[in-house]
């Protein structure tokens, strides 16, 4: 009976059994015999020799165990051969060896190389981008049939459209916006890249472009002109924002940041190679954006080879390397014909508006004032930036910066003041300049929006230096602000010129102890004081000592310059603000002693002094015989000065009551005194003084 009942199990169970668990093995022959049992009675003469097994039997039970051991490896390889193949990535090990795949032929025996190369590249690219599709395998694929395509001579232009697919498929790796190249992956992209230009220099026959469809390309036919659909623009910009994308997303301050940042001159050879293809090839808009990508590589490098010649001769001590850089062409001489081509050529607002701003940026940069300066004016971009996409409106905050660094360079401390203020007002600088989020902002946004934002931010290398910025805004309201504060110190109306600056003050005043300044605004405000003291010398030591060096002014490319004109400039705000403030002590006073006093040369002392009485902003004359300055003691005294503040507070707070009253009583309430402004009774009713029927008459007339 129990071995009928094995008979009963049907064979399958028996095998997934036998799959299910390895230590099943040893019953597996026992169980072969059992079923043959009936079979095997009459071989038999009694019982016991029935059981008693021979050699014969042995041999044929190890044979069948064997047999069983190689069918369930073979349906357990094959079994993880089928999960790779639905895309997984993993390899089963079995007994310490991996299983070795074949890999996949590309062509049958015997079928006609030529138009199955063609066909078999169509078959990649329909797969391209659909669920499922092993990115990798495409590219090896694609690689592969290069190399067939090579082997079987099909032709240059064959190579062409399969590396054209190589690069795009590189680009195609990366499914998400926000994830950047692997570093293989942007090498290879770098390489094909170079291929593909080479292939296209050395056959100038070749006609490649967008608009060439597929139904007309010629690939094979050598007899006319060879066609293949693609762009090389296209790719070039595309691994253009594939290398800002990857400066974006390293860590500025790691070694990895700086080995990324060496494939810019690879970037910029590709870039120059595509725009000499263009020259000769290209369209005129096609021109237009490969002259583009060249200028925004260019305009934020400061050109220390073109600086070093405006210095002098360069010397003999030089390499012939570092001659055959100087001898090249200046940064300034190539934006310039990029720029202007760009100027006439382009139909794009976009282009035309971004080349303006890198030309603005690049001549600032360069100390150039007035040339930016003209060029901001003549192209009205302030009057609609507002209306251009958020990239351009951050290259046009970074271009206005950069105007005002230059002006305050040049000792222009207004303009540089009404180039920074919109900026630094904002409390937003790192925001608007593309130089990071704010935590505050973060919290107002959802996390899709964060990506794109974090997309629009320029890479760490191309940074304007916030506390740079900061420092020279202050510096420059601190020389606006102290003579202005000076000469209205008791006018009530008086308005201020910088509320960042104000704001820095209050935060000093409210300080409970006072100690040495340590960070770059406490200098400014520590300065500030002694500026409002006329103390010029303290002022200087504040504002250049060898912290703030080390922070600030050692940043510029002329760094002694600046530092001059700013004690020259603290120097003659300093006399100003002297004047304002103790004119009133004084009967006259000698210039000499003055220019003594600020170390200032007499022309100066005298020209400063002629400025403020012609504007009415010193009620003094001048005497030219002693060289003295008579006061002429019209300024009210502090008591005189809080009595005038009185009677203002007072009128307005009697015209604050009579609007209250007319609110509640209304304009027809009854008869008011004929004063200024006020009301009187005429023949077509109440009416106020200087009103509206009084202007209709006079215009009847």
């Amino acid at each position: 009976m129990l071995s009928g009942s094995v008979l009963c199990l049907p064979q399958e169970e028996e095998e997934e059994e036998d799959s299910d668990s390895d230590d099943e093995d040893w019953g597996s022959a026992d169980s072969d015999t059992d079923s043959e049992s009936d079979e095997d009675d009459g071989k038999y003469t009694s019982l016991a020799s029935k059981f008693l097994k021979k050699d014969e039997d042995k041999k044929s039970t190890e044979k069948k165990r064997d047999e069983k051991a190689k069918k369930k490896h073979d349906r357990k390889a094959k079994k993880y051969e089928d999960e790779e193949d639905e895309g997984g990535e993993w390899e089963k090990v079995k007994g310490g060896a991996p299983l070795v795949k074949e890999k996949p032929k590309m062509f049958a025996k015997g079928t006609e190389i030529n138009h199955a190369v063609v066909e078999k590249l169509n078959e990649i690219l329909q797969a391209r981008g659909k669920k499922g599709t092993d990115r990798a395998a495409q590219i090896e694929l694609l690689q592969l049939l290069v190399t067939i395509a090579a082997e079987n001579n099909l032709g240059i232009a064959m190579d062409l459209k399969i590396k054209f697919n190589i690069v795009a498929s590189l680009y195609d790796y990366n499914p998400n916006l926000a994830t950047y190249m692997k570093p293989e992956m942007w090498k290879k992209c770098l390489d094909s890249i170079d291929e593909l230009l080479d292939m296209l220099f050395a056959n100038p026959n070749i006609f490649i472009g967008e608009n060439v469809l597929e139904e007309s390309e010629n690939l094979s036919n050598f007899e006319q002109p060879l066609r293949v659909r693609g762009c090389i623009l296209t790719l070039v910009e595309r691994m253009d924002e594939e290398f800002t994308k990857i400066m974006q997303n390293t860590d500025p301050h790691s070694q990895e940041y700086v080995d990324h940042l060496k494939d810019e001159g690879r970037v910029c050879g590709i870039i120059g190679r595509v725009q000499r293809y263009l020259q000769e090839k290209g369209t005129t808009e096609e021109i237009c954006r490969g002259y583009l990508r060249r200028v925004l590589h260019t305009y934020y490098k400061f050109d220390y080879k073109a600086h070093q010649r405006e210095q002098g001769p360069a010397g003999d001590s030089k390499s012939e390397q570092d001659q055959a850089e100087n001898e090249g062409e200046d940064s300034a001489v190539l934006m310039d014909r990029l720029c202007k081509y760009i100027y006439a050529k382009d139909r794009t607002d976009r282009i035309r508006t971004c080349a303006i701003l890198c030309h603005i940026y690049h001549h600032a940069l360069h100390s150039r004032w007035f040339q930016a300066r003209d060029l901001m004016l003549m192209s009205h971009l302030q009057d609609n930036i507002q209306h251009a996409d958020p990239p351009v409106q951050i290259l046009y905050n970074r271009t206005m910066v950069q105007l005002g660094i230059c002006a305050f360079r040049q000792g222009l401390i207004k303009d540089a003041h009404n180039a920074l203020l919109d900026i630094q007002s904002s409390g937003r600088a790192k925001e608007l300049l593309g130089q990071g989020l704010l935590m505050r902002s973060l919290q107002e946004r959802n996390q899709e929006q964060e990506k794109v934002e974090k997309r629009r931010q320029v890479p760490f290398h191309m940074h304007i230096n916030l506390e740079l910025l900061e420092c020279v805004y202050l510096v420059a309201a601190m020389l606006l602000e102290i003579p202005y504060m000076a000469a209205h110190e008791f006018d009530a109306r008086r308005r201020m010129i910088s509320k960042q600056f104000h704001h820095q003050l209050r935060v000093g005043e409210r300080q409970p102890l006072l100690g040495p300044p340590e960070s770059m605004r406490e200098h400014v405000v520590a300065a500030s004081k002694a500026m409002k003291m006329g103390d010029w010398r303290t002022c200087h030591r504040f504002i250049i000592n060898e912290k703030m060096n080390g922070k600030v002014w050692d940043l510029f490319p002329e760094a002694d310059k600046v530092r001059t004109m700013l004690v020259r400039k603290i120097q003659e705000e300093s006399l100003r603000t002297y004047l304002f403030t103790y004119s009133s002590v004084y009967d006259s006073i000698s210039m000499e002693i003055l220019a003594d006093m600020f170390q200032l040369d007499l022309p100066t002392v005298h020209s400063i002094i002629s400025k403020m009485i012609i504007n009415e902003e010193l009620m003094a004359s001048l005497d030219q015989p002693t060289q003295t300055v008579v006061m002429h003691r019209t300024e009210p005294t502090a008591l005189q000065n809080m009595a005038l503040q009185l009677a203002e507070k007072l009128g307005n707070l009697v015209e604050n009551n009579e609007r209250v009253f007319d609110h509640k009583q209304g304009s027809y309430g009854g008869y008011f005194r004929d004063q200024k402004d006020g009301y009187r009774k005429s023949e077509g009713g109440y009416m106020r003084r200087g009103g509206y029927r009084q202007q209709e008459r006079q215009a009847n007339y």
